[in-house]
């Protein structure tokens, strides 16, 4: 069993065109599961990391467990207006028009060292706004990990362009 074989491929999903990668069949193994959690936990276990930031919302599915073994808090990234306190955008480009993710003014504490984890990565947009709003708090990103790397739509390269270390258990070709 490899992670990898435990993720459904759609395709034409949500578009003609695209594979859509459902990490649902990975989350509902058990074994699958804990070995994903598993493999983030050993990757970080000896680093010094204060919080798990997790986005919207597959990012929550590995966000919350990861930071609950590594015994330190998660903080939510979400899609603008769903945070009910104060809160700090940060908005990006998409292929076709644009998004914004919020995160609470209180969520990080300056000098804090943060994990930014999703299901997946792809052309980078959306990782890189949330990267931005830690940073604007006052955090420090100490990598952006992924289950999933897209590697032909080249978020790794625009991540690392900015700065920013990436970790994926897995790739997949094209969309």
């Amino acid at each position: 069993m490899t992670i990898k074989s435990l993720i459904r491929t759609i395709p034409h999903y949500p578009k003609q065109g695209v594979q859509f990668r459902d990490i649902t069949t990975l989350l509902k193994d058990p074994l699958g599961l804990k070995v994903t959690i598993d493999e983030f936990a050993k990757r970080y276990a000896d680093q010094r990391i204060d919080k798990v930031v997790g986005v919207e919302s597959r990012g929550f599915l590995v966000g919350a467990p990861l930071a609950y073994k590594l015994g330190v808090g998660f903080v939510p990234v979400r899609k603008g207006g769903k945070l009910p306190a104060e809160t700090m955008g940060h908005d990006y480009e998409l292929e076709y028009g644009s998004d914004r993710v919020e995160i609470h003014k209180d969520a990080i504490e300056k000098g804090e060292r943060i994990l930014l984890v999703d299901d997946l990565i792809a052309t980078g947009g959306t990782a890189l706004a949330s990267a931005a709003l830690i940073e604007k708090l006052g955090g420090e990103v100490v990598e952006c990990a992924f289950i999933i790397d897209l590697i032909s739509l080249g978020g790794r390269k625009r991540l690392e362009a900015k700065g920013h270390t990436m970790f994926a258990l897995c790739e997949f070709e094209g969309d």
